[in-house]
């Protein structure tokens, strides 16, 4: 996978792995093909070499004010996926506060973009529409959301990431013609957790990139912040929204994002979420933890404020709410 970095409210893929020590994303073609064939896996960037290109649409769309722009974002990722020369594509297409796509209409268009592309280059392209009005998982920032992943491959991470990824890996094992349905592909997902192979996949790939593979064991050895501040309720009732897009600008009011793209990521800061939609909350408990290393100002207030409390909650039955194929 060639991935990207973080820009605005969102995160990359690059920055998270990055604040595992030692980690190099600067892959490149040779040993990119060397590790797909020995561990069938690499996570890289573009290079002046690989998808030279990506570099100067990323800067384009940060000085001309078109992060949003669906031509330009299609145009950056499928640059990077059709690089990999791959002959499948498995996208998750976000939808709401938390999203560049603030509606299914928009989605939908940028999905059908991806799709309509991709296939035009032949690749075999699925996209799947998935809810982000609250922040995934329980983790925002990039040393803590790599804590998160191992969780996840260690089979006790947060439901909701731990569905969502289950429901991209299925996809994904179906195009490859591994299992016939979805259903035997997230049985074989489960197995794959279950039996400890997913996360020894995870330290290889982490070692074969230069990284400190016993991140794996201690955790304690990613980057931690120097302090730590609760943010608790002042209201007694249940959790019914969590406005991802603030608290994603609030990450990057810590340091865990870039504002602009020549702004230097500090891996070790962010939010944690001690409480998640639906949950039920008394008045004085703590709902979100923030790591960080200088002075909070807003941010504290920013945070408090991207939690509803409200007498009940009715969600999305499903984080995944469309599927886009070509």
């Amino acid at each position: 996978m060639i991935s990207g970095r973080g820009l605005g409210h969102t995160g990359g893929t690059l920055d998270k792995l990055e604040s595992i020590p030692g980690f190099r994303c600067d892959i490149g073609e040779e040993q990119f093909v060397g590790m797909i064939r020995e561990l069938g896996v690499c996570l890289a960037g573009q290079t002046a070499d690989l998808v030279p290109a990506d570099k100067k649409l990323y800067s384009l769309r940060d000085v001309t004010a078109t992060i949003e722009s669906i031509p330009l974002i299609t145009a950056s990722i499928l640059s990077k996926k059709l690089a990999e020369g791959i002959d499948a594509l498995v996208l998750d297409v976000k939808v709401g506060k938390g999203a560049f796509m603030k509606d299914l209409a928009s989605a939908r268009e940028l999905a059908d973009s991806l799709v309509r592309v991709g296939a035009g280059a032949g690749l075999k392209v699925t996209a799947l529409l998935t809810a982000m009005d609250e922040p995934l998982g329980v983790m925002v920032g990039n040393a803590l959301e790599v804590r998160e992943s191992i969780d996840i491959l260690q089979g006790v991470g947060p439901r909701d990431t731990t569905e969502l990824t289950f429901a991209l890996g299925a996809e994904m094992i179906c195009m490859a013609g591994i299992c016939e349905t979805p259903a035997a592909a997230r049985e074989l997902l489960k197995a794959k957790i279950l039996s400890g192979e997913a996360l020894d996949k995870f330290q290889e790939l982490i070692e074969a990139q230069g990284g400190d593979g016993s991140v794996i064991d201690d955790p304690d050895r990613l980057p931690t912040s120097s302090r730590r501040t609760e943010i608790t309720s002042q209201a007694c009732g249940v959790v019914s929204d969590i406005d991802a897009y603030a608290v994603g600008m609030a990450a990057t009011a810590l340091g865990a994002g870039r504002a602009v793209a020549e702004d230097v990521i500090d891996p070790s800061v962010g939010i944690e979420l001690l409480k998640k939609c639906g949950d039920r909350v008394e008045e004085g408990e703590v709902l979100a933890r923030i790591h960080h290393n200088s002075d909070l100002a807003e941010v504290a207030d920013e945070i408090r404020f991207s939690f509803t409390i409200s007498d009940g909650y009715e969600g999305p039955t499903s984080l995944v709410l469309d599927r886009i194929s070509g």
